[in-house]
């Protein structure tokens, strides 16, 4: 791929009254580079660069640490002070021990705490968007979200969140939610080849001009031979390609990439700018099928 690289060739999408580039960022990756070490530096190179390449959509929370380094942390010594046009995305419910442990979920009262901590780390004085994440791990939650959810509304009235989103939920979740107060992202596990159970909540997410936010988009371990085909044709890597696919499910999917790589963050970033056409689409989509 030859164009400039620019986060905003995907197109853009509102949450609530803040526009972001659809692609975006997610930090998770940031406290601990991949071969266990930390990389102060670094960390901090690649989200001054992710915002150079037109980054304005962040996605972190409290509990993304390791014994040294925090994502809260490094974005706050990165990029505090903030540009305008920034919007940074968190998450509570689970929390975790120094030691690393994750705790059960938090009860309403407890989300306030929570808030507070990543406003805090953060160095602002509000959160852009907070998301309700519910159930362990990458296990779907169930049940109820009112008393937790409307919480957290109660703080979007005293100011000190913006706007609101869902995280591991489904769609009786997000009828929920919107019953209590605006949702204005769902940020679930979705990919070309997982979590296609959701394919029908990014369409009614779409109609209901709610964003929704894949994590964990690219795959690791062995890859499709289609992927890697298609990726060829193109002279990109097939984790380009997967995200590509993930930006083509609708004008209202955003991704978030995460790495500690300044070259992995170009190219994830270069992503947006890759188009597939209809049949690579159809290819790509049969490997869902086949499953």
């Amino acid at each position: 791929m030859t164009e400039t690289i620019d986060a905003g060739a995907a197109g853009t999408w509102q949450l609530g009254d803040l526009t972001v580039n659809r692609m975006g960022f997610g930090s998770m990756r940031l406290p601990i580079s991949h071969d266990g070490r930390i990389d102060r530096d670094q960390a901090l190179a690649v989200l001054r660069r992710a915002v150079e390449l037109g980054v304005n959509h962040i996605d972190t929370a409290a509990f993304y640490f390791s014994p040294l380094r925090s994502a809260n942390e490094l974005i706050n010594s990165a990029l505090n002070p903030y540009g305008d046009d920034l919007v940074i995305t968190t998450k509570v419910g689970p929390g975790r021990t120094l030691a690393g442990e994750f705790l059960p979920e938090a009860r309403p009262e407890e989300l306030r705490l929570q808030v507070e901590e990543n406003i805090r780390q953060l160095g602002r004085d509000h959160m852009d968007v907070v998301n309700l994440r519910i159930g362990a791990a990458l296990d779907r939650g169930t049940g109820s979200i009112a008393d937790r959810f409307g919480a957290l509304a109660e703080l979007r009235e005293k100011g000190l969140i913006r706007h609101l989103g869902i995280s591991n939920v489904g769609a009786e979740h997000l009828a929920e939610a919107q019953a209590i107060a605006p949702v204005v992202c769902v940020q679930n596990q979705y990919g070309l080849t997982a979590g296609r159970e959701d394919d029908e909540l990014v369409r009614l997410c779409a109609e209901q001009k709610v964003a929704f936010v894949p994590f964990f988009a690219i795959a690791s371990g062995a890859e499709d031979e289609t992927v890697t085909a298609i990726a060829k044709d193109h002279g990109v890597s097939p984790a380009q390609v997967r995200l590509a696919w993930t930006l083509h499910q609708g004008p209202n999917v955003l991704a978030i990439p995460g790495t500690g790589s300044l070259d992995h963050l170009e190219e994830n970033i270069a992503a947006a700018s890759l188009r597939l056409s209809a049949d690579e689409l159809a290819r790509l989509d049969g490997l869902h099928r086949e499953e």
